[in-house]
C-alpha cells in the first residue's frame, strides 16, 4: 500500500474525499500498468501525488496523480505541445485520470538560485519561448475564464467591508472587461512561477505543473510579482522592488506594458473573488501592494 502524505490528506480531506480514498488503488494500479517500481518516499504538490518510480528499462521517472478537473485536464497536452527543450518530458499519460509518468528532474528550482533578478531573467527567458507556441485544440480559452470572472464579480464584491476596497476591485473588473474581447490565442502554463522551473540535467532548466490556457502572454506575467516575496521586501523599497521586476520582466518578454497591466488585474481579481467566495471579507495584503505599486 502507498502511503498517502499527511500533508495532502489535510489539503482535501473536505474537497476531494472519494479521490483520496481511491488514491492507493489507483497508484498501485499505474505502477502495475506501466511496469514501474516505487523507489523512495511519497512526494506530493499543492493537488498531487508523486512517486519516486524506476521504469522496466531502468530510467528514473516520477507518477504524478491528481484530481481531474479543468486545470489538470490539459496538462499532458500542453507540456507534449511545447518543446522538449523548455519543458519537463511526458513519458505516459491516460488522459481519462490526467495520471501521468514525467521524467525525473533533480530536487532544485529557481527559488535555489540566490539573485532573485537573475532567477526572474532565466524565468522570463522561458515565458518568452512558451508563449511563441499556439494554444492546440482542446485547451480552454483565458477569454471563457475571465468573461466568467466578470459575470461572477457583481455578486461576490458586496462581501468585501471596505468600500475603497470595492471600488478598487471594480476598476479590476472594468480592465478585464476591456480586454476580453482579444484575449488571445498563445499556450500559457497560468502558474510560472519559480518552484515550477526545475533544474535538469539535459537543459539548465525545465518547466512543470502548467495549468493550461489559451490566452495572452500578458496573463503570465503575474505569478513572479508575488513568489520570493521576501526578496521584494529585503530591497528595503518593496513598491519599486515591484515595479522593477515586473519592467524586467517586459523588457526581456516584449509583452505590451498595457496589456500586461491589464491582465495583472485580472489576476489580482481572480484571486479576490476565490477568496471572496472563501469567506474572506478583505483583500489580501499582498495582493493590494502590487496593484497600488503597479498603480492599477
Amino acid at each position: 500500500m502507498i502511503e498517502i502524505p499527511a500533508a495532502l490528506v489535510e489539503t482535501h480531506a473536505d474537497d476531494e474525499p472519494e479521490w483520496l480514498a481511491a488514491l492507493p488503488a489507483m497508484a498501485a494500479e499505474y505502477v502495475d500498468r506501466w511496469q514501474l517500481t516505487v523507489k523512495g518516499d511519497p512526494l506530493h504538490g499543492a493537488a498531487s501525488l508523486i512517486l519516486p518510480v524506476v521504469r522496466r528499462n531502468g530510467t528514473e521517472a516520477m507518477l504524478k496523480l491528481q484530481p481531474t478537473n479543468d486545470e489538470s485536464a490539459g496538462e499532458a497536452l500542453a507540456l507534449r505541445t511545447w518543446s522538449r527543450s523548455d519543458v519537463v518530458e511526458v513519458l505516459e499519460d491516460d488522459p481519462a485520470t490526467t495520471t501521468i509518468l514525467l521524467e525525473r528532474l533533480e530536487p532544485r528550482t529557481l527559488n535555489a538560485v540566490p539573485d532573485h533578478t537573475e532567477a526572474t531573467r532565466i524565468l522570463a527567458e522561458l515565458l518568452i519561448r512558451l508563449s511563441a507556441v499556439p494554444a492546440p485544440p482542446g485547451i480552454r480559452r483565458l477569454a471563457d475564464v475571465a468573461g466568467a470572472m466578470v459575470d461572477d464579480a457583481p455578486a461576490l464584491i458586496p462581501r468585501l467591508t471596505d468600500p475603497a476596497e470595492q471600488q478598487l476591485v471594480r476598476r479590476f473588473v472594468a480592465q478585464v472587461e476591456e480586454l476580453v474581447p482579444e484575449s488571445g490565442d498563445r499556450l500559457l502554463h497560468w502558474d510560472l512561477h519559480y518552484d515550477n522551473v526545475m533544474a535538469a540535467g539535459r537543459q539548465p532548466w525545465l518547466v512543470i505543473d502548467p495549468k493550461p490556457l489559451a490566452g495572452d502572454p500578458g496573463f503570465d506575467v503575474f505569478p513572479v510579482l508575488w513568489n520570493r516575496w521576501d526578496d521584494l521586501e529585503a530591497t528595503g523599497d518593496l513598491d519599486q522592488a515591484i515595479r522593477d521586476r515586473f519592467d524586467l520582466m517586459l523588457a526581456i518578454t516584449g509583452i505590451d506594458r498595457d496589456r500586461a497591466l491589464g491582465w495583472t488585474a485580472g489576476r489580482i481579481l481572480q484571486n479576490v473573488l476565490w477568496d471572496l467566495e472563501a469567506g474572506e471579507t478583505t483583500i489580501y495584503p499582498v495582493l493590494r501592494t502590487i496593484a497600488v505599486a503597479l498603480r492599477l
